[in-house]
């Protein structure tokens, strides 16, 4: 009786190799993907295959923050830091303005440069803030959201946009 337990479980092994195709050596013919033509980073690009490459350096300010991008014609606070200018649609920074002082100081700038708040889409919570002005020159409305971050200071989002 041991001797056809045996030989029930290698009949039964080797089944299921067949099945696997490991004993026939089956399933070795996966092939790897060609990768995709990138233009080589030591040669000149080929025209059409020109990449924009961001040509301002970041700069570390006395307080160790980070400025990259250059100026923006948004209005940031005196302590902005870590400003990113991303072209003339999007700016993003840190300050140490409470999340009431931020929405203020929006109001306030913006209101003084003749945008007007549209009050439907103005959401505020005890963590982040959206407001929504109109009135750029551009004819899209600015967005600007805040974030509190937990460390005594907020994220502020500034875009341009059709909303």
């Amino acid at each position: 009786m041991k001797k056809y337990s045996v030989l029930l479980a290698v009949v039964a092994l080797v089944l299921a190799s067949f099945a696997c195709q490991t004993v026939t050596g089956g399933g070795n013919n996966f092939q790897v993907p060609d990768a995709p033509d990138m233009p080589n980073a030591t040669e000149a690009p080929q025209t059409g295959d020109e990449m924009e490459i961001p040509t301002m350096p970041p700069i570390i300010t006395e307080d160790g923050g980070i400025t990259i991008g250059g100026e923006s014609e948004f209005p940031m606070p005196d302590d902005a830091m870590n400003v990113i200018n991303m072209g003339s649609d999007v700016l993003n920074f840190q300050t140490k303005l409470t999340l009431d002082e931020g929405m203020s100081f929006y109001r306030d700038a913006f209101g003084k440069l003749g945008y007007t708040e549209r009050d439907i889409l103005t959401v505020t919570s005890s963590t982040t803030f959206s407001m929504v002005f109109d009135g750029h020159a551009s004819g899209k409305a600015i967005a600007v959201q805040g974030v509190d971050l937990s460390d005594g200071t907020i994220n502020i989002s500034i875009t341009l946009s059709d909303i």
